[in-house]
């Protein structure tokens, strides 16, 4: 398999930025998605599925590895944001995957201005950051909550795998 393959899975902001712009030129719906996706599972294919289905295009930010150590602690991410990005954009559903540094998808909300910002049903409004909130609002981004697989999650697919091995 070629490497660059995989490590050229991400693509910058910036060219995130013309894909959306191209879409909105061809009157199609751009989805912006994001999370950590540390451990890719059937409950994160499932829900991206349905988010896929709100719009022509769905985008998917991702924390990079610094962003998720700061969130989930030092033993985390499990898998490499590179190879987290060539899963992602193995799935027919993602149309192509974008790896952001910060904690909040702030910044990238304001650029790419997405249609519809898509998360699992495990979430709610009141989960969302403030922030990104304010973000999705002042691009006026349709908010919608997909359906997810319950009891699938990293945390538990990682509980589980340990337990396996004590």
């Amino acid at each position: 398999m070629d490497k660059n393959l995989i490590k050229n899975s991400a693509v910058s902001l910036q060219d995130a930025v013309s894909f959306r712009n191209k879409a909105k030129k061809e009157k199609k719906t751009f989805v912006l998605t994001n999370g950590c996706f540390d451990l890719l599972h059937s409950g994160h294919v499932f829900s991206l599925i349905e988010a896929s289905k709100l719009g022509d295009y769905l985008w998917v930010a991702i924390n990079s590895d610094s962003s998720i150590k700061n969130l989930k602690g030092p033993k985390r991410p499990i898998v490499n944001e590179i190879d987290r990005a060539y899963l992602l954009t193995s799935l027919q559903c993602v149309a192509g995957v974008t790896i952001f540094d910060s904690t909040r998808l702030v910044d990238e909300i304001l650029l790419l201005k997405p249609d519809i910002y898509a998360k699992a049903g495990d979430y709610d409004e009141s989960k969302i950051n403030t922030a990104e909130h304010e973000a999705l609002k002042e691009v006026k981004s349709k908010i919608e909550f997909v359906s997810f697989l319950p009891g699938r999650s990293t945390s538990s697919l990682i509980n589980n795998i340990v337990s396996n091995f004590d």
